[in-house]
């Protein structure tokens, strides 16, 4: 079958159209459609306002488990310790010397002077020295000498008296004791002259802090 050219069938197409009285329609005219406006560059830069980025800080979160810690307290004693009290003497022997005692009937006697010291950590009462000589006679009434107490801390210095053999070295001993008990023992084999030391003390049964 052969193909009709185009220009034949517009020329009846046209044709057509004379019989049916209608006029073909105008082609239409194809308007240019309008460029976009330019953009007008001026002189005067354009600038751009920076964004203002603002940064919200991020807490970290801990995902640590914590460990548990051990407080250990000590349970206060139940019994509060205590010190026991303790009860001492000290005695020093100064020096002795001799004379003759009418006034008791007795012949040369030999006085001894002792400092008592009380170095424990309690007082003591009816704080006493007792004077023994190895060649005592009869009993001397002044051979012990005591005070009424005899504070921590404190001395007191006493004359003792014993009945002793005429013109004979004399070896004593001094028993210091408080309430009776004996605290502490003190000999000495020969006894210095107090004169040497400066005479008597002055300070006999005086209760004074220990020097």
């Amino acid at each position: 079958m052969k193909k009709i050219p185009a220009l034949l069938i517009l020329i009846f197409l046209l044709a057509a159209c004379d019989v049916w009285n209608a006029n073909p329609q105008p082609f239409p005219v194809w308007t240019a459609i309008p460029s976009r406006t330019p953009g007008i560059i001026t002189v005067t830069p354009l600038i751009l306002s920076p964004s203002v980025i603002v940064i919200t800080p991020v807490t970290p979160i801990n995902t640590e488990v914590p460990t548990p810690t051990l407080t250990f307290t000590l349970a206060p004693p139940t019994e509060t310790p205590t010190t026991a009290p303790i009860q001492s003497l000290a005695v020093d022997i100064l020096g002795c010397d001799t004379s003759i005692d009418i006034t008791h009937g007795m012949g040369e006697v030999t006085n001894a002077y002792v400092i008592v010291k009380n170095t424990g950590t309690v007082d003591l009462p009816n704080t006493c020295a007792l004077l023994r000589a190895i060649d005592e006679g009869r009993e001397h009434p002044d051979k012990k000498g005591c005070v009424p107490d005899l504070p921590v801390g404190n001395q007191v210095t006493l004359k003792l008296t014993v009945d002793s053999t005429y013109k004979e070295s004399t070896a004593i001993q001094v028993d210091a004791s408080s309430n009776d008990a004996i605290l502490l023992r003190v000999d000495k084999q020969s006894c210095t002259d107090i004169g040497l030391f400066g005479g008597e003390p002055s300070d006999l049964g005086v209760v004074k802090p220990i020097q």
